[in-house]
């Protein structure tokens, strides 16, 4: 790793594409699940559109969805892959949707808390933040390994890992950064060591 003190790069976080199970606000967590046809379409159009920015370096999710979204977007087939990326654990609610879970004293309970009660058999918001967060000081270190500092990165992980850093770093209410599938924003990343760095909001996508 370099000496150095605090360091600077553009990273712009990327939810992946549509999924079927997207497509009908089901409750996509830790099943792998591949993009939609429509999906892909969506992300090549946007692509031509040139909405995504240039990336020297692509961080991803180990979930196939990401690593897809990946491809198609930068043409990546090797992204270095951020294990504590990995979509949030739903438990029991995993593949419903709120009209399935409709009456469910469970999904009531979870929804009068304000999504902050732990997933039934699932991940608690606290833990999934905790976990994204060691996340973004992995990615940290993999980029002060380089021999120089790249100018720009990309990071292509789902909704819930967008909602936890930017939540964790810029301040406002988790559910404030809810992005679309193929939306996401760019950041300005500060970082001195893979223990000591800071993600500032600049726009969105």
């Amino acid at each position: 790793m370099r000496n150095r003190t605090e360091n600077q790069i553009i990273l712009a976080l990327i939810r992946h594409g549509e999924t079927p199970s997207n497509a009908l606000g089901r409750y996509l967590g830790q099943t792998e699940e591949d993009l939609s046809d429509t999906g892909k379409e969506k992300l090549l159009q946007n692509r031509q559109s040139g909405k995504y920015p240039q990336a020297d370096v692509v961080f991803s999710s180990p979930m196939g969805r990401c690593l897809q979204t990946a491809e198609l977007l930068y043409g990546c087939t090797n992204p270095i892959v951020v294990e504590e990326w990995r979509e949030m654990d739903f438990g029991r609610f995993e593949g419903k949707n709120y009209r399935e879970l409709s009456g469910n004293a469970e999904y009531q309970a979870w929804i009068d808390s304000s999504g902050k009660l732990p997933f039934p058999g699932g991940e608690s918001r606290q833990d999934f933040l905790a976990r994204c967060r060691r996340g973004l000081g992995q990615a940290v270190g993999e980029l002060g390994k380089a021999e120089s500092l790249p100018a720009s990165a990309a990071a292509v992980v789902h909704g819930g890992t967008v909602m936890a850093l930017l939540s964790t770093f810029c301040g406002g209410d988790y559910f404030d950064y809810q992005c679309k599938n193929g939306e996401g924003c760019l950041c300005r990343l500060s970082f001195s060591g893979a223990d000591c760095f800071s993600l500032e909001w600049i726009r969105k996508l």
